[in-house]
């Protein structure tokens, strides 16, 4: 363990080998998802893991996917883009989805990489999207997250 309570494991080419994660994306917002989607795919496979991927069509089908992946898989990453309106219809599903995520990562003991953007505008996704010049990049951020904490459960030796 670091000083900032992290646990000291890096992320590195190979690091990943021998660890199957899935990679479930949302099509509803798809310039968004697209990216979020390859970002995921790409960044876990320059780790060494061997990757399955799969399309829903919105944020609210993702926590059904994602749990019958995680009875196959080590973990999995969920991408998705809500875009606030105005109706409530973007709580609901922000709620449902988040709850949906956390119910199967808890239930299956597996790690789940949360990459649905829930944002206010379209302008704030594409910057998180991961595009040329962007300051963040969700996608991979997700995959990276899923690696690692299957990384530090496997070094506590409790993954489900």
């Amino acid at each position: 363990m670091s000083a900032d309570g992290i646990a000291d494991i890096t992320l590195k080419p190979g690091c990943g080998d021998g660890y199957r994660i899935a990679v479930v994306s949302a099509s509803w917002n798809a310039d968004i998802t697209d990216r979020l989607h390859a970002h995921a795919v790409s960044t876990l496979r320059e780790l060494g893991v061997l990757v399955d991927d799969w399309r829903v069509v919105g944020c609210m089908e993702l926590p059904v996917v994602v749990k019958a992946a995680l009875q196959t898989h080590d973990a999995v990453v969920a991408n998705g883009c809500v875009i606030r309106g105005d109706t409530a219809h973007f709580d609901y599903v922000c709620r449902s989805v988040t709850d949906g995520l956390t119910r199967a990562a808890l239930d299956s003991g597996r790690p789940v990489g949360n990459g649905v953007l829930t944002v206010e505008t379209l302008e704030q996704a594409v910057e998180r999207s991961g595009v040329p010049g962007a300051v963040e990049d969700k996608g991979a951020d997700a995959a990276r997250a899923a690696l690692h904490t299957l990384l530090v459960l496997d070094d506590i030796g409790t993954r489900g």
